[in-house]
């Protein structure tokens, strides 16, 4: 039988602070807008596949955030970052019965059946885990304890951590915004059209 639909966590670092390596094309007000608009698209995508979003941060402007959008939260561990972030996510979902699932924030061709995949996934009782095409890792998903380890080229690592987990090569997964480039490819791509829209009202043309 499926376990119960997964804790989906989402860790965000920052508002203020986020998407700095954009600087050349967006001043902070325009990045912190960006960051937003990102999250708020994944945590609605996870919350249309079936999921309930939680977002987990120490930075009191995404759990102010978070809050006004009527978002479960949780506070981040002190000094834990993300692997600090994604444990604590694990042991709230185990105190719950459940299991979870990761996701990054900053996901803009992320598709509902994308999610929905990864849960159905998780449910069954496999592990899961889906590559950026930079080698991170964009979704992981499981049950009970796990040896987290982010950062760059997490992917492999996590793919060594434990039983061999299905493995999401998926569009809405391998497309992280971090860099300019990766900006300029979500504004090119079909699944990216909504994010020219959302980047008007705040001067996308930069500084």
């Amino acid at each position: 039988m499926d376990a119960p639909p997964p804790v989906i966590g989402i860790p965000i670092r920052s508002l203020r602070g986020a998407n700095r390596r954009l600087s050349p094309h967006l001043d902070g007000p325009a990045r912190r807008e960006l960051a937003e608009t990102l999250a708020s698209r994944t945590a609605r995508t996870a919350a249309r596949a079936g999921g309930r979003p939680l977002i987990v941060s120490s930075a009191p402007e995404v759990l102010e955030w978070a809050a006004e959008g009527g978002w479960e939260v949780m506070p981040e561990p002190e000094g834990g970052g993300l692997n600090g972030a994604a444990h604590a996510i694990a042991a709230g979902a185990e105190r719950r019965g459940r299991p979870w699932l990761i996701l990054h924030s900053d996901l803009p061709c992320l598709a509902e059946e994308e999610v929905a995949e990864a849960m159905r996934a998780v449910r069954s009782g496999r592990r899961v885990a889906a590559p950026s095409y930079n080698g991170g890792t964009s979704a992981l998903g499981g049950r009970g304890p796990y040896a987290f380890s982010y950062g760059p080229g997490s992917f492999h690592r996590h793919l060594r951590a434990g039983p061999p987990p299905v493995t999401l090569i998926r569009l809405g997964f391998l497309l992280d915004v971090d860099t300019p480039a990766d900006l300029a490819a979500a504004l090119r791509h079909p699944r990216g059209k909504w994010l020219n829209r959302a980047l008007e009202p705040v001067g996308r043309g930069g500084k």
